[in-house]
């Protein structure tokens, strides 16, 4: 699916952003580019969110870009959230995935989403002990 004029900004303003952004500051930003309602900012994250272009960080009520070519291809969205800096790393990790799966077949569990956010320090943050 090609992405709209209006998608493709907000993608690239993510992309550039180099942190997580709220929807409101997306709408700052991209005021001067034909920008003039939150509306417009929703509905391209919710579309670059369901093609898996972009993530939604509950905790931060803000959006990142996936760091994955081409969207999101696994099941499992996890990130690493440094409450210093404001870094986000995004991971994928297929023994997680796979305990996970176990766990939802013994529990009958159909799973309908899944977003992990881990909050603490990135490496550059840690102070040494």
């Amino acid at each position: 699916m090609q992405l709209t004029a209006k998608q493709q900004r907000v993608l690239a303003t993510l992309q550039q952003a180099g942190s997580p952004l709220s929807a409101y500051a997306l709408l700052d930003r991209l005021r001067d580019t034909g920008f003039s309602a939150p509306v417009q900012v929703y509905r391209a994250l919710e579309r670059l969110a369901e093609q898996g272009l972009v993530h939604r960080l509950e905790s931060l009520n803000a959006y990142v870009s996936c760091c994955h070519s081409g969207g999101c291809r696994h099941g499992l969205k996890a990130f690493a959230i440094c409450d210093n800096c404001g870094h986000v790393d995004e991971f994928a990790d297929n023994s997680l995935e796979r305990y996970l799966g176990c766990w939802m077949k013994d529990n009958a569990f159909s799973l309908r989403s899944s977003t992990i956010e881990l909050h603490g320090n990135c490496a550059a943050c840690v102070e040494p002990q």
